[in-house]
């Protein structure tokens, strides 16, 4: 671990000066410096004093924990093609179950293909990327072409389909698949 990278990288979050640091942990700004640098070492007790500046413990300070995935790539998708239903479901965000949204990408095929859905607790949210789609909520149907969105309480029967096809960003919350 690199001490001194990890201190700047504090020092700039909290927007303070080598000097404003320094005068705060009553230490020189050429120390701060060589310190930032890994040119020199703290004691302990200067390194607690440097964190508690920083509004940080030690053992925030040393804990690597890995940092979390934000972009996903294709590579990183997992897909399903439900033959039965001729859809095709490309979970986006990997693991996104354990969130309170499960964006994924729906696409449905043409003629007569449909993602069904039973009634539970939730909501759904879905951009029309190509195509079009019936939304069907309890005996009401709904149409959204490309570039419209949709939402609605999943408290009832509902499920989707189109008869020409069409891509769908979707989300769920919470997870429902």
């Amino acid at each position: 671990m690199e001490i001194g990278a990890k201190i700047r990288e504090l020092r700039v979050l909290k927007g303070l000066t080598q000097e404003e640091l320094a005068d705060r942990a009553e230490l020189s700004k050429g120390f701060i410096s060589q310190l930032e640098r890994d040119l020199t070492s703290p004691s302990i007790a200067t390194l607690m004093d440097i964190l508690q500046c920083l509004g940080t413990s030690i053992g925030e300070f040393f804990n690597e924990t890995p940092e979390e995935q934000i972009v996903f790539g294709k590579q990183d998708y997992f897909e399903k093609n439900d033959s039965e239903y001729k859809n095709n479901i490309k979970w986006i965000i990997p693991n996104a179950q354990k969130n309170q949204m499960e964006p994924i990408l729906l696409t449905l095929e043409a003629d007569g293909s449909t993602y069904p859905d039973s009634p539970h607790e939730g909501e759904e949210f879905g951009y029309v990327l190509s195509g079009s789609v019936s939304i069907h909520i309890g005996n009401k149907i709904y149409k959204a072409k490309k570039g419209e969105s949709f939402y609605y309480v999943t408290d009832k029967q509902h499920y989707l389909s189109s008869r020409n096809g069409a891509s769908l960003l979707w989300v769920s919350v919470p997870p429902s698949f």
